[in-house]
């Protein structure tokens, strides 16, 4: 249950942040593409993305981390290769959708954690 709530945050992160960023498109909107692109990021942060960190360890450590954004970057940029309807233009818009997905995100999730506590303290 925890998982299919975290995939419904991460769809609607995924389609606010295609519309609010110009270089980012999903087909139609369509929240059927927002789904399959939360999904298929899921999976790549979860296999691909812990093999490349350790791949790239000392690039990552001879710039104090900030490859690791890269890295996400070329996360998105492999979902949009692989899901049809999901379109990046370009690297740059990759790091920018990783920032602004990652801020959207933490936004929902707070909305999530507010109503969550919400409802422990009615049923108490």
């Amino acid at each position: 249950m925890r998982f299919l709530i975290q995939l419904i945050i991460s769809t609607l992160a995924v389609l606010i942040t295609s519309y609010l960023l110009p270089g980012v498109e999903i087909k139609d909107n369509s929240i059927l593409i927002a789904l399959i692109v939360a999904a298929v990021l899921a999976f790549l942060n979860a296999v691909v993305k812990p093999v490349m960190i350790i791949l790239t360890i000392p690039v990552t450590v001879f710039t104090f981390g900030i490859f690791l954004l890269v890295i996400n970057a070329l996360m998105i940029i492999l979902a949009a290769k692989l899901v049809d309807g999901f379109y990046v233009r370009g690297f740059w818009w990759a790091l920018l959708f990783s920032f602004i997905l990652s801020i959207v995100t933490s936004v929902l999730e707070s909305i999530k954690k507010k109503d969550e506590g919400n409802n422990e303290n009615n049923f108490n």
